[in-house]
């Protein structure tokens, strides 16, 4: 069986209350844990707190600056956006934040992006927020500006969105960040991936809906000449809430907000395995995970205890 790599999608936020600081340790406790086990951490960009049941006065992260700081603190990790928003930063400036992250970090960046969701931080930011054709047509360009700067000097560029004129971006990183694109739209977004994506992320959705949604990816490959296979496969789970008891899993996911999805992973380390399978047999060789428990860590070492050894190797 191929390695399947598992990362961990980190809280933007503390989601029981706590401060700043307090906050901070329990994700230094968390890396600590994973390290040697779990092969990449994911970070949100995400500028508030979302979600109705935590206050917005919350502390949060903000994502390439704490993809530095920790991934300086942490060298046996690869790092990756979960996914930046195309509009919160100008493109070229979008390209030369990631290369001096693969630069500085000695090449453990993945370079992830999508086309922006949450319109209360546009709003709240004065960003623009228009219609989702144009959202990702946006998204395209960044795209394709970021390539450019990352491989010519000096740049230019001049599309319907934006425009870069003798723009350098030096060092340009040896070797290019991987580009994976989120989303699942499956008229548009997926025919950008076809077109510009090292790999592809998924936010969540069952083994039957990722199933469909990579039908509609192939026939965007077929269609823009494309290799399907050379696009790596990746999904950001809903959160995982595990324990040898299904029941108290259960309970677990109940308690947690952000588990109260439709298609989270809940039950015994064979149920969490049996339902990650479903999604390797499909083709997935990366998940993004995130455990219901967060701030404590026994899910997390349950999981790795008796999930992902199953799979490792």
């Amino acid at each position: 069986m191929p390695s399947i790599d598992f990362g961990w999608h980190a809280p933007s936020f503390p989601v029981d209350g706590s401060d700043a600081g307090s906050f901070l340790e329990q994700m230094h406790t968390h890396l600590q844990v994973m390290d040697g086990h779990l092969t990449s951490v994911w970070v949100d960009d995400h500028v508030h707190p979302w979600g109705a049941f935590v206050p917005r006065e919350t502390p949060a992260t903000e994502v390439m600056t704490t993809l530095a700081y920790f991934a300086a603190r942490y060298p046996h990790f690869d790092w990756g956006s979960l996914v930046l928003c195309q509009s919160y930063r100008n493109p070229a400036l979008t390209a030369k934040m990631a290369a001096c992250l693969q630069w500085l970090t000695g090449g453990r960046y993945i370079f992830g992006i999508g086309a922006g969701w949450l319109v209360e931080e546009y709003e709240a930011y004065n960003w623009p927020f228009p219609k989702p054709a144009a959202r990702i047509r946006q998204l395209e360009e960044t795209i394709e500006i970021v390539k450019l700067m990352w491989t010519e000097s000096p740049a230019r560029y001049e599309g319907r969105y934006y425009c870069i004129e003798n723009a350098y971006c030096h060092p340009q990183p040896e070797p290019l960040p991987p580009v994976m694109i989120g989303g699942g739209g499956e008229q548009l977004t997926l025919r950008v991936v076809a077109k510009h994506a090292d790999w592809w992320n998924m936010p969540g959705g069952s083994p039957r809906v990722y199933a469909h949604k990579l039908r509609a990816l192939q026939e965007h490959c077929a269609a823009v000449g494309r290799n399907f296979d050379d696009i790596r496969k990746t999904i950001s789970l809903p959160t995982i809430a595990i324990h040898y008891s299904e029941t108290t899993a259960r309970q677990q996911a109940e308690a947690t907000p952000l588990a109260r999805n439709k298609d989270a992973l809940i039950g015994t380390p064979d149920q969490v395995a049996a339902r990650l399978q479903e999604y390797i047999d499909l083709g997935v060789d990366l998940f993004q995970v995130r455990v219901a428990d967060f701030p404590q860590t026994a899910g997390m070492e349950l999981f790795i205890q008796e999930v992902l050894a199953r799979f490792s190797g």
